[in-house]
């Protein structure tokens, strides 16, 4: 019994030394970050020096040459531009929505054509408006759709505390809803913007023509302008509209995913994967969107070096090609990832603006899941408190699916980001320094643990 005591103590002391040990490290981070970091300076650069960068853009190329250089100044032991092809969609002009009506003046709309639509034949299109509240109603209504342009006027749900999920209800109409109004005869399609905001700024996005169908102009209009467009149609006035948009395709281009890898030193093979994406919307900054996530994970690779911290096992800080438009760099990742027969252990994305940090979101089995929480009450005096099942990014989602590599989100506060998200507000003014900050603080907590302790 007394030596079932002692080795029981004993171990009890050396997780206690373990966790004072993680816990004085995760300090050095968090006041090497907060007292001596470089993302803001350096999203300020990427915002407005470079600005957008829309895949196949100048901007574009700018910042692949801007991030690969920032990494090797971070330190990386190699930096790597991973070659992928990608669309080169031009906005091409200035998009235009103006309503007419008897009685009253013409009215011109603050709008923007949603990504990857096809631009309006030469003068416009013009048609009486139809508003629907959802999906269900324009099938209803499917003998009044022909040659008229679609109002899809469907709010985002204020009741949702977490504002993706208002996000990932309302998000259909912008991806489907051409389509589903081309297959009825319509001519264009306006759509209310993905966002909650109380300003009248108009968000882009993707949309996705189905190719059995018509492909015709479609645009968001902003959110004031949505409720004044529908106030006065149920009023039982008949309003018509002109829709002027430019867009169309070049032939895909060369992008890269640009990699600075630290090398791991005692399980070299295992790789654990941090990052964000570097493109941008044509029409903003992309601050929030994503800059401020390829900062933070600039300053994760930069925090490391600066502490003379060896990484066990590799470490890969990825600035990702395409994920507005097409995902093009998050499936190529993927894609040279199994070709090459890699063990990815762990990926961490940072997508959901440079807001203060609030958790992180975890997709993983029970058993690393069990593990991961163990963790939680190194991190949580940095801000990063809520930890819950159900997380990952756009760019990372394809290592999970291809190879069952555990994922998360690094998760803000989240009730700003859609007064942002793909408009022409998402400037490096909005985005905080402190918020930013911690959110690299966090972020490298959780990649030393995963790299410390392994999943």
């Amino acid at each position: 019994m007394r030596r079932f005591l002692f080795a029981f103590a004993a171990l009890l002391i050396c997780n206690l030394t373990f966790a004072q040990s993680d816990s004085a490290f995760i300090r050095q981070l968090a006041d090497e970050i907060l007292l001596r970091g470089k993302a803001y300076e350096q999203l300020r650069h990427l915002t407005k020096k470079i600005g957008p960068r829309l895949a196949g853009s100048p901007g574009m190329v700018k910042a692949e040459q801007w991030g690969a250089a920032e990494m090797k100044g971070a330190g990386a032991d190699q930096t790597i531009l991973q070659e992928c092809k990608v669309p080169h969609w031009v906005r091409g002009g200035k998009d235009e929505a103006v309503v007419t009506g008897k009685g009253i003046p013409a009215r011109k709309l603050d709008v923007i054509a949603l990504g990857n639509s096809i631009g309006s034949p030469k003068g416009g299109v013009q048609a009486q408006v139809i508003e629907v509240s959802s999906f269900d109603e324009l099938d209803k209504r499917a003998a009044e759709v022909k040659g008229k342009i679609v109002f899809y006027n469907y709010h985002f749900k204020p009741a949702f505390v977490r504002t993706f999920q208002a996000y990932s209800d309302a998000v259909a109409y912008r991806g489907q809803g051409p389509s589903r109004a081309a297959k009825l005869g319509a001519i264009g399609v306006i759509i209310r913007s993905m966002s909650h905001s109380t300003d009248n700024i108009p968000h882009t996005g993707s949309t996705r023509y189905d190719s059995a169908y018509a492909k015709i102009p479609a645009i968001a209009v902003g959110l004031r302008d949505a409720d004044w467009l529908s106030q006065t149609l149920q009023s039982g006035k008949t309003l018509n509209m002109r829709i002027t948009t430019h867009g169309y395709f070049l032939p895909d281009t060369t992008g890269h995913n640009v990699i600075g890898e630290l090398k791991g030193s005692l399980y070299p093979d295992e790789i654990i994967t941090v990052g964000g994406h570097l493109d941008s919307w044509d029409n903003c900054e992309g601050a929030h969107d994503d800059g401020a996530g390829c900062v933070q994970t600039l300053e994760v690779l930069r925090a490391f070096k600066a502490l003379n911290y060896r990484p066990q096992r590799t470490i890969r800080f990825v600035l990702f090609a395409n994920e507005e438009n097409g995902l093009r760099g998050g499936s190529k990742y993927a894609e040279e990832a199994v070709a090459k027969k890699e063990k990815h252990i762990f990926a961490l994305e940072s997508d959901a603006g440079g807001f203060t940090p609030r958790g992180f979101g975890f997709t993983a089995s029970d058993e690393q899941y069990k593990k991961i929480m163990q963790w939680l009450p190194l991190v949580a005096p940095y801000g990063c408190s809520e930890w819950v099942r159900g997380g990952g990014g756009a760019d990372i989602g394809p290592l999970n699916r291809s190879l069952g590599t555990p994922m998360a989100s690094l998760n803000p506060d989240s009730q700003r980001y859609f007064d942002f998200h793909h408009a022409r507000n998402d400037v490096f003014e909005a985005v905080n320094k402190r918020e930013l900050e911690l959110g690299a603080v966090n972020m490298a907590a959780l990649i030393y643990l995963v790299d410390r302790y392994g999943l």
